[in-house]
């Protein structure tokens, strides 16, 4: 499926070209800082399939820990884009609400990471959901 998104101010433009391998609701509490409380809404795909058409991303990766998830954002408008996580190698963690048709994808398939979630947070009716990420 190829798809088009960006930040805010159109400074960076994207294009993915690729099925997704997962559509997540994510409630970790990194996500919640990133989406200023909600949990981060996104679609997994491989790396192949991502590709900056415009500008580029400022990275952010944090300096005291193991791990670091690096994420990529507008210098310009801050608008977060994507991360890439260590367990997850190869592949881009896109924020749907990036996307110029958020709804491209359709649903979230699970909320994971619910162990952070807030009494705020709502998952819908039926929706599988995962203290940390499903094995």
């Amino acid at each position: 499926m190829k798809v088009q998104g960006g930040c805010y101010c159109k400074a960076v433009r994207y294009e993915i070209d690729a099925d997704p391998v997962l559509i997540a609701q994510c409630h970790c509490r990194e996500c919640q800082y990133i989406s200023g409380g909600s949990p981060n809404v996104c679609v997994v795909v491989p790396d192949t399939g991502f590709t900056y058409l415009q500008g580029g991303p400022k990275q952010f990766q944090r300096s005291d820990l193991e791990a670091p998830v690096t994420r990529e954002f507008c210098a310009n408008c801050g608008t977060a884009l994507l991360s890439r996580a260590p367990a997850l190698a190869g592949m881009s963690i896109v924020k749907l609400g990036t996307l110029d048709q958020p709804a491209a994808f359709g649903n979230p398939q699970m909320a994971i990471y619910t162990v952070d979630q807030q009494p705020f947070h709502v998952i819908a009716d039926g929706m599988p959901a995962f203290e940390r990420m499903p094995g």
